[in-house]
C-alpha cells in the first residue's frame, strides 16, 4: 500500500492540473470500489472548483467551493493519470496499460482530465462535509502527522508511554503517527538504529518523557519520509506518479528487501523477521 511520501508525490502531480480549475464534467465507469460510490456523487462535484488539494496521512483531500470536500485513497493498486483532452482515451503520461481499470475521470474546466485507475479496487472517494470532517470516521482517529511542527519527541514518547508492543508495531499504528508504512518505518528504525523488536516504552520514562531514543527516532522520520518525497516515493509494484514516471526511493533502501545483504555501515548482514504478519528488515549489529 503507498505510504505517506508515495501519496504527497502524488498530490503534488495532481496540483497543477486539480487545484483552481472547475470540475466540468465527472465519469464514474465503475462505482465498485472499497466502498461503492454514492449516487449523487457526480451532481455534487460538477461545476464546483478545487480551491485546494491537500492531504491527511495516506489520504488527498480536494476542498471544493461547495464546502465539501472530496476524500481521496490509493488503496493497495490506485493510480492517477492526468493528460489533456486531445482525443478520448488518448493522453500524455500512461500509468496503466489497461484502461479497463479507469473507473473514475475527471474532466477539469483547463482541459486536463484526471484519471483514477485501480485494478484491485481496494481505492475510495468519498464527499465529505468540510464542517464535519474531523469528526469523518476515515480520519477521526489519525495520530499526529510526522512532518508536522508539532510532531517532535515529546508527543511520540507520550503516545508510546507504557506500550509493551515493539516499536516497529507502535509506529505502524495510525493513531501513534499517521502515514507510515512497513518501508519506512524499518528505514527510519534503521537510521535510529533501534531494533525493531524493542519495547516502544523504551523510547520514554516512566512519566512519559522523551529520552535520546525519542528524539533520534523523531529525527529519522522525518528524514527518510523528506528524502522519500524528494525522491518521488518507492516504486515496487503498483506506485506511479502523476506523470506516469516511477519513484526512485527503492534504490536508496538501506535495510528494506535487503534480506541476506551486507549492511552499509558495518560488517553485518540486514536479517528478516516477521512481525504482526508483515516482513521487518533490520541489521542486528547496529539496530539495538
Amino acid at each position: 500500500m503507498p505510504e505517506l511520501p508515495e501519496v504527497e508525490t502524488v498530490r503534488r502531480g495532481l496540483a497543477p492540473a486539480m487545484e483552481g480549475a472547475r470540475i466540468a464534467k465527472v465519469e464514474v465507469r465503475d462505482r465498485r470500489l472499497r466502498w461503492p460510490i454514492v449516487k449523487g456523487f457526480e451532481k455534487r462535484l460538477e461545476g464546483k472548483t478545487v480551491d485546494g488539494l491537500g492531504r491527511r496521512a495516506k489520504y488527498i483531500l480536494a476542498d471544493l467551493s461547495s464546502g465539501d470536500v472530496l476524500v481521496m485513497h490509493l488503496g493497495m493498486s490506485g493510480s492517477f493519470r492526468v493528460g489533456k483532452d486531445a482525443k478520448p482515451g488518448v493522453y500524455y503520461h500512461e500509468t496503466s496499460k489497461s484502461t479497463a481499470h479507469d473507473h473514475v475521470v475527471f474532466h477539469m474546466s483547463n482541459g486536463s482530465t484526471v484519471t483514477f485507475n485501480d485494478p484491485r479496487r481496494f481505492g475510495s472517494m468519498k464527499l465529505v462535509p468540510r464542517a464535519k470532517l474531523d469528526k469523518e470516521p476515515l480520519l477521526a482517529s489519525l495520530g499526529p502527522e510526522p512532518l508536522g511542527n508539532e510532531f517532535d519527541a515529546a508527543m511520540l514518547a507520550r503516545a508510546c508511554q507504557g506500550k509493551k508492543t515493539s516499536l516497529k508495531a507502535a509506529l505502524s499504528d495510525q493513531r501513534v503517527v499517521a502515514g507510515l508504512g512497513n518501508i519506512y518505518v524499518c528505514e527510519a528504525l534503521y537510521r535510529a538504529r533501534l531494533s525493531p523488536k524493542r519495547q516502544a516504552s523504551t523510547i520514554a520514562d516512566r512519566n512519559g518523557n522523551p529520552n535520546a531514543r525519542a528524539g533520534a527516532l523523531v529525527e529519522a522520520i522525518k528524514a527518510v519520509l523528506n528524502d522519500a518525497i524528494k525522491a518521488g516515493g518507492s516504486s515496487l509494484r503498483d506506485h506511479r506518479q502523476a506523470d506516469g514516471s516511477l519513484g526512485d526511493f527503492q534504490h536508496h533502501f538501506s535495510v528494506y528487501d535487503r534480506e541476506g545483504k551486507p549492511c552499509p555501515d558495518c560488517k553485518g548482514k540486514i536479517k528478516r523477521i516477521v512481525q504482526g504478519g508483515r516482513s521487518t528488515f533490520y541489521c542486528p549489529s547496529c539496530q539495538t
